[in-house]
């Protein structure tokens, strides 16, 4: 008996995640398509010019957005940002301040500081 291994598949939408790019600006045959493992690490190794402009330029997707102002998702969503954002559109926000990006990035940097405290207990104790 052979066995044969058949490539393992993804729906664009979890290839477009793993990528970090937000999947309605992707090509039209990335969005239709399946994934192949074999082509999601290709893609990562070598980007095509599409993957790079949009990973510089955006849109981009929710978690990029809160990472790249230094937010959670809930404090992107308190802030009223609902939508994928450009990193021009990102970088007005920073400049601007809006009083709930400076309040939401106070309670990310509370909740780092706690998870280091939290860590630094449990290393004590262990």
């Amino acid at each position: 008996m052979t066995s044969h291994k058949t490539a393992q598949t993804m729906k664009p939408a979890t290839a477009a995640k793993k990528l970090g790019v937000y999947l309605e600006a992707t090509p039209a045959e990335f969005q239709e398509g399946v994934v192949s493992r074999t082509e999601l690490s290709a893609l990562q190794a070598d980007p095509p010019e599409w993957l790079v402009e949009l990973r510089r330029d955006g849109p981009h997707p929710r978690p990029v957005v809160a990472a790249k102002l230094g937010v959670s998702i809930s404090g992107l969503a308190r802030g009223g940002v609902t939508e994928a954002l450009t990193t021009d559109q990102i970088e007005a926000l920073k400049a601007e301040r809006p009083e709930w990006l400076q309040r939401e990035r106070a309670i990310q940097a509370e909740v780092r500081k706690e998870a280091v405290r939290i860590k630094d207990k449990k290393t004590e104790t262990a």
